[in-house]
């Protein structure tokens, strides 16, 4: 849900999936009238970082995004296992960081400078779940992630799929169809990610 500054409350849950992994249908899942999709679409972000990576030793990420319907700016700071509060700022033709973004975080990076440490390409599938009423109430990205770490000779670009359940209604229902698909992604070969977050994968924290 976002609001007039740009702010978003996000709640997803990712799980890690093989190559070989197969997408169940989720059309007839409990609470879910019908499925839209597959949507295919092409992602870039730049995430950015102190020196000492002070953002993503407290959770939060910082990134310029190319790409979908929600491209531009996106600082996540954290809320609870799930749940982030992601500020937005539209692009520009810089790639400065917008100044309400860094002063979001200007406690934790105390005046060092916000810099580019990796570069994510994600070929992003998407479903989306529609309620009883017709509306979104969940979204289902099936991710496939190349990414590479700036500042490190010896870096080499990084592969996996992920896949991401974000909830897009403020409707109960939908929290319990988040549920709902997990199971079923479970179910289907996939687990509960390791890591907490893209970027945090790439840069071996957790």
């Amino acid at each position: 849900m976002t609001s007039s500054k740009g702010d978003y409350l996000e709640t997803e849950q990712k799980y890690d999936a093989g190559a070989d992994f197969v997408l169940p249908k989720l059309a007839g899942l409990p609470g879910s009238r019908r499925a839209t999709g597959p949507t295919r679409i092409y992602l870039s972000a730049t995430y950015f970082d102190t020196e000492g990576f002070d953002l993503i030793r407290n959770k939060i990420t910082l990134r310029r995004r190319v790409g979908g319907d929600d491209e531009g700016w996106h600082l996540k700071l954290p809320v609870s296992k799930d749940t982030r509060q992601e500020v937005r700022a539209p692009l520009d033709d810089t790639d400065s960081v917008p100044a309400r973004l860094a002063a979001q975080v200007k406690d934790i990076t105390a005046g060092q400078r916000l810099r580019p440490i990796a570069l994510l390409d994600t070929e992003r599938t998407v479903v989306t779940l529609a309620g009883p009423a017709g509306d979104a109430l969940v979204e289902v990205a099936d991710d496939r992630v190349t990414a590479i770490r700036f500042g490190r000779t010896d870096s080499e670009p990084m592969t996996w799929r992920e896949i991401e359940v974000e909830v897009k209604s403020s409707d109960p229902g939908a929290t319990d169809l988040l549920a709902a698909v997990g199971a079923a992604l479970r179910k289907a070969g996939a687990s509960p990610s390791a890591s907490g977050s893209k970027l945090a994968r790439v840069l071996g924290t957790s």
